[in-house]
């Protein structure tokens, strides 16, 4: 089973992890990533180009199904304006075994991070506005799943 999303719509991390769960395996990791409050930050808006947005999250979940025997990936991504503590993404994996479930779920986190089409751009209480620029060490994570 796989689960891909592209919302606005908060999500329950909780009831996605019980689906996972019940897929019957004997693993299920996830990541559930919150926006960050840092430096004055109240809003992260987050734009996507819907159908080349889904395209690239079903994508990176079929690669991490052909590395890895899972039973079930569900990667929920939010866009639109959010504000500190809000869920951004969740990402579950289930397996049989620990160690393919939680070696996805790192891998899919990671290649997320650096490839999924999303630009964010934030904006502090001070009115400064600026893009999110992508960080050598989101790359240097990344590149360590590369074949």
């Amino acid at each position: 089973m796989i689960d891909v999303r592209v919302q606005a719509e908060d999500f329950d991390s909780g009831a996605e992890l019980a689906r996972l769960e019940g897929l019957g395996g004997g693993a299920v990791a996830s990541f559930t990533g919150l926006v960050r409050g840092d430096g004055g930050l109240v809003e992260m808006l987050l734009e996507q180009y819907p159908g080349m947005t889904v395209a690239a999250l079903q994508d990176l979940a079929g690669q991490a199904a052909a590395r890895w025997p899972l039973s079930g990936v569900t990667l929920i991504h939010r866009h639109g304006a959010l504000t500190p503590g809000a869920r951004i993404v969740f990402v579950g994996t289930a397996s049989r075994h620990r160690a393919a479930a939680l070696d996805a779920c790192a891998f899919l986190i990671d290649w997320l991070k650096t490839r999924a089409p999303f630009w964010k751009r934030e904006r502090f209480e001070d009115g400064r506005v600026a893009w999110v620029e992508a960080k050598r060490e989101d790359d240097a994570a990344a590149d360590r799943w590369a074949l």
